[in-house]
């Protein structure tokens, strides 16, 4: 067990990732927080997971990472329940209705809003979490990213499907790697770890042409299943990889090569 106890609070904990990472907590003996903005599908999540994992080790807390007096009052209620947190993993991604549109569609206003909402949101959690870390004396901030955080898209994968890679996505992931060695070195002698995890694509119903071209970039597997990125994940959670900070960790089947 290398989480035993740890209390991690997952932000966006109710979705599809989330729920496999609040999984990977659990499997190791460490207590997952689903932070979710829906609270009736949160608190549904949380009895789901805790029925089927049998463990009475999942709590849910009502988020909104854009909101500095919501993750407060998170914070507070954690620390009053359990005294302590151990880690956070800023997993979710807000995002408005025109999220996604074609490059040349995009309005300004959008774009601007989505990289609020997102980036935004990753850096107030951050430093909310970060400031009772250091009164804690200690922390671990993990960031979920992508690969096309760290290489330009293959937009030739997406010929002949309605797919595509949205701009706002490039710019928040790519963000965001930059914003965890910033961090990790910001933080530099409070014994706060900061690190990142990019993930390939991950299986959700994609067209077959789309998921062959997807995997001719790949050494074996191709598009991930949810629960792939769980290793990562434990081992930058526990002490483990305690030296390691200010890094991204991919893993993608080698489609950045």
């Amino acid at each position: 067990m290398l989480l035993t106890d740890k209390v991690v609070v997952i932000t966006g904990g109710a979705g599809q990732i989330g729920q496999e990472l609040v999984k990977a907590v659990i499997a190791q003996g460490g207590i997952a927080i689903i932070a979710d903005v829906n609270q009736e599908f949160g608190e549904r999540t949380k009895e789901k997971l805790s029925q089927q994992l049998e463990t009475t080790s999942i709590d849910f807390i009502q988020l909104d990472i854009t909101s500095k007096d919501s993750i407060i009052t998170m914070i507070e209620q954690l620390n009053r329940r359990y005294g302590r947190i151990d880690a956070l993993v800023n997993n979710a991604y807000p995002r408005n209705r025109n999220y996604g549109r074609s490059f040349f569609d995009v309005e300004y206003a959008d774009f601007c809003e989505n990289l609020g909402l997102n980036l935004g949101g990753y850096f107030l959690m951050s430093q909310q979490l970060a400031t009772y870390f250091k009164k804690q004396g200690e922390g671990n901030i993990i960031n979920i990213s992508s690969i096309y955080g760290v290489i330009a898209p293959r937009f030739e994968i997406y010929e002949g499907t309605s797919m595509t890679m949205p701009v706002e996505y490039a710019a928040i992931k790519s963000a965001l790697i930059h914003l965890t060695s910033y961090m990790a070195k910001y933080f530099k002698g409070t014994n706060i770890r900061v690190n990142a995890i990019s993930p390939g694509g991950v299986l959700a119903g994609q067209p077959e042409s789309f998921l062959k071209a997807y995997q001719s970039h790949c050494m074996s597997k191709g598009m991930l299943d949810q629960s792939d990125i769980s290793g990562a994940l434990v081992f930058l959670l526990s002490e483990q990889s305690r030296f390691v900070n200010g890094q991204n960790i991919i893993v993608d089947d080698g489609f950045v090569l």
